[in-house]
């Protein structure tokens, strides 16, 4: 006789403390400058290993940004984008995005550059002939468990896009395989909502729960 598969069994309380932690997972974008213990930190990033990832490529590449230069580069191309950025909205929205704060760059202590290494060879591109693009899904999927493990641990995370992705590689000298999939920044939030900011200040709204199509 086969004996049966063990699942893990999951209470209500840790069931509805999960929903509850996915609904704090919120874009952090004001930081308090306080250090994060190197453990901590440590200990976020190896939930990385966790996530799904396709032919059990892991692809993910990080870079700490320490140094003045190498954040000066990365915080001179924010600023760059988001002007442009600016320049493409007219009226009312551009008045509303010149208030908005869209990154933490000028506070978060920690600032990782998050890629995707095109070129692994691990996995032996099983799952990515026909959908390469799953190296960079794999990526994401990283980043969210890295995102959930530090909302729990009481860290916040910014995700900033409004960047060159080209020019940062470039800036940050890595291989030219690696593609930019996310500039972290990562630190204690000055204060927390479930709300997202962006609903907040009037400039989105969610849209509520997915559509289920059925064919």
């Amino acid at each position: 006789m086969v004996d049966p598969v063990e699942t893990p069994g999951f209470s209500r309380a840790f069931r509805d403390d999960l929903t509850r932690l996915m609904a704090w997972r919120r874009d952090v974008r004001n930081f308090r400058t306080d250090p994060l213990d190197p453990e901590l930190l440590e200990t976020c990033l190896s939930t990385m290993s966790l996530a799904p990832s396709v032919g059990l490529s892991e692809p993910w590449r990080i870079v700490r940004l320490t140094s003045a230069a190498a954040r000066g580069h990365a915080l001179d191309n924010f600023r760059e984008a988001n002007a442009d950025a600016l320049a493409g909205y007219h009226g009312e929205d551009a008045q509303l995005y010149s208030s908005l704060k869209l990154s933490g760059m000028t506070q978060a202590p920690v600032q990782l550059a998050v890629f995707c290494d095109d070129a692994t060879t691990q996995g032996r591109g099983l799952g990515t002939r026909t959908m390469p693009e799953m190296r960079h899904y794999s990526v994401v999927c990283a980043i969210q468990q890295f995102w959930l493990a530090s909302r729990a641990h009481g860290i916040g995370v910014g995700w900033v896009s409004i960047l060159d992705p080209a020019r940062l590689a470039r800036d940050l000298a890595v291989p030219d395989d690696w593609k930019l999939i996310a500039y972290l920044c990562v630190g204690y939030p000055e204060s927390s909502s479930d709300t997202p900011e962006l609903s907040r200040v009037g400039w989105e709204d969610r849209s509520g729960p997915a559509t289920l199509l059925d064919r």
